[in-house]
């Protein structure tokens, strides 16, 4: 292994060439139009399935490690460790292997099969907790125990990536939407697992200087909404969330509620109906946060008809469903967890009917 200064300085330049050399050979991520019921309002999905590791975690996962290699945190022999419900740590164990460095994942033990298979095929190992509140302290155990560098993506997630621009995602999607109907959007929605998409796109909005509002979905037992609504980072909920990637059982120090207009509860059943209507939809599986988003989106899509308005929503395709074809599309699963679907496909039903979903005000 380097020993000196320049061995190491060494190291680093060529380890940021191969995650730059990565961005450069990826595309952008599509914006697909998704048909509603509601007139005069648009609903896209920026798919961030479609990147070398399937999920939106991928462009954190990116940052995160540009982030650490320029401030010295990461070199060469390190073991990189990282607390995660599933998709970060894919993506990381991606990022590890591309730049030689071992990785091991600390995840909560209910964590997907499928996403497990995919840590380890990218040579990363796992290691389970049985509470998703135990992981950060577990994660920083890992790392002291083998001389590594916890990269801490709840902390890092809001100064990793470039919220003025550098084609991140929202600077990507008033890129894309620059020639639709309703060019610039009325809302932006997504959901929050660190905060730190929300933070990127909240920011830019404002430097922009763009009228478009967002909002942020958050699953059942999550305390990001408790604690914008308080004006209070002291939430603590001590209940992992069923929704893989987001919500958190506390508020994450990369969620800026500053930056959010409003933000919305959505049951866990309404994300897993939603996230199979819209796989019907697009005629391809999606997971289950991608139905949060959704739902969320159909939500507002119903308010701005009951106010007369027209424009555009965007929110985000996370992930893709074969991640979870183990859980959410396994009605057996869903059973044994006491999720009811039935009484949010009716609803949805009547929005396909109607253009309103029920019970919004």
């Amino acid at each position: 292994m380097p020993k000196t200064s320049t061995e190491v300085r060494a190291w680093i330049d060529e380890a940021i060439r191969r995650v730059e050399a990565d961005a450069n050979r990826s595309a952008d991520t599509h914006l697909h139009a998704l048909p509603v019921a509601t007139p005069d309002v648009d609903l896209y999905l920026k798919d961030e399935s479609v990147h070398p590791t399937g999920s939106l975690k991928h462009r954190l996962a990116r940052s995160l490690f540009l982030h650490a290699l320029c401030n010295g945190w990461i070199g060469p022999g390190s073991t990189v460790v990282e607390a995660s419900s599933g998709s970060t740590a894919v993506s990381e164990a991606y990022f590890a292997r591309l730049v030689g460095l071992p990785f091991v994942a600390v995840m909560p033990a209910a964590t997907s099969a499928e996403k497990v298979a995919l840590i380890e095929w990218y040579g990363g190992r796992c290691h389970f907790v049985e509470n998703a509140a135990d992981v950060y302290d577990e994660a920083r155990r890992v790392a002291e125990e083998c001389d590594g560098h916890y990269m801490d993506q709840f902390t890092y997630a809001e100064r990793a990536t470039d919220w003025r621009g550098n084609n991140n995602i929202a600077e990507s999607i008033f890129e894309q939407m620059s020639a639709e109907r309703h060019p610039v959007p009325a809302w932006v929605v997504v959901s929050a697992g660190t905060g730190g998409t929300s933070a990127t796109i909240g920011r830019y909005l404002r430097y922009r200087r763009h009228p478009t509002s967002l909002l942020v979905a958050d699953p059942e037992n999550s305390a990001f909404l408790d604690g914008w609504e308080q004006d209070t980072s002291d939430v603590v909920t001590g209940v992992s969330s069923r929704i893989e990637g987001i919500g958190r059982p506390r508020v994450e120090p990369s969620f800026v509620g500053g930056v959010i207009d409003d933000m919305l509860r959505v049951p866990d059943a309404a994300s897993i109906a939603t996230m199979r209507w819209t796989s019907d939809r697009l005629g391809r599986l999606v997971g289950g946060s991608t139905g949060t988003n959704v739902w969320a989106s159909l939500t507002v899509a119903t308010r701005m008809r009951a106010a007369g308005e027209s424009g555009s929503i965007v929110t985000l395709l996370c992930d893709a469903g074969e991640r979870y074809l183990s859980s959410y599309y396994d009605d057996a699963w869903l059973a044994q967890r006491g999720i009811d679907l039935a009484p949010w496909t009716q609803r949805l039903a009547e929005y396909d009917a109607t253009g309103l979903l029920p019970d919004v005000v």
